[in-house]
């Protein structure tokens, strides 16, 4: 095995290890779950600086772990979107890596890496709005069912994502040489 791929294996399971810790680190809105948190910048950090691949298994390692330790799953099947996919998917931001590393300037970097944020965190959204449609239609009580989980869902998520892409598009502006893996 070549350095570059183990110095890659070594980063994910670190920023698996530091989101877990963010997510501990959260602002709590509702007592059926949901949370507002930065889980998502290691993810997201690391689909940039590696690349989907790289934010596609941080994710997952997150998402297992989140599973692990404490996640309320009711059936096999929530359990992978709520957890597994969800998590996953963030490290989808890393499509627009091409775009980020070839920016002319520091403002369209930032914007493509916000793009790519947001982008990977509505797949997020997607997933935990779809488990709950499916799974917590009983939380909706006369509601619409639908409209109930978007809402609930985007209650945290959507604060989450502008949190991250903030947070990502200003360390890693301050700090560009974070993109590119060392060799």
């Amino acid at each position: 095995m070549n350095n570059k791929k183990l110095l890659m294996m070594m980063e994910i399971a670190i920023f698996a290890a530091v989101g877990i810790i963010l997510d501990k680190l959260t602002f709590s809105l509702w007592p059926q779950g949901g949370s507002i948190s930065f889980v998502m910048v290691p993810i997201v950090i690391m689909a940039f600086r590696w690349g989907t691949v790289a934010g596609l298994v941080t994710g997952l390692l997150i998402g297992l772990m989140n599973a692990l330790f404490g996640g309320y799953i009711l059936t096999p099947l929530q359990g992978f979107i709520d957890y597994f996919f969800a998590f996953t998917a963030v490290g989808l931001a890393g499509l627009l890596r091409p775009l980020v590393l070839h920016a002319k300037t520091a403002g369209e970097r930032a914007l493509y890496m916000t793009i790519g944020t947001i982008f990977g965190g509505l797949v997020r959204y997607f997933a935990h709005a779809l488990a709950g449609y499916v799974f917590f239609s009983e939380y909706a009580g006369d509601q619409n069912v639908l409209v109930y989980t978007i809402v609930y869902n985007g209650s945290y998520m959507v604060p989450a994502i502008i949190l991250t892409a903030l947070v990502v598009s200003l360390l890693l502006s301050k700090a560009p040489k974070l993109l590119q893996p060392k060799k």
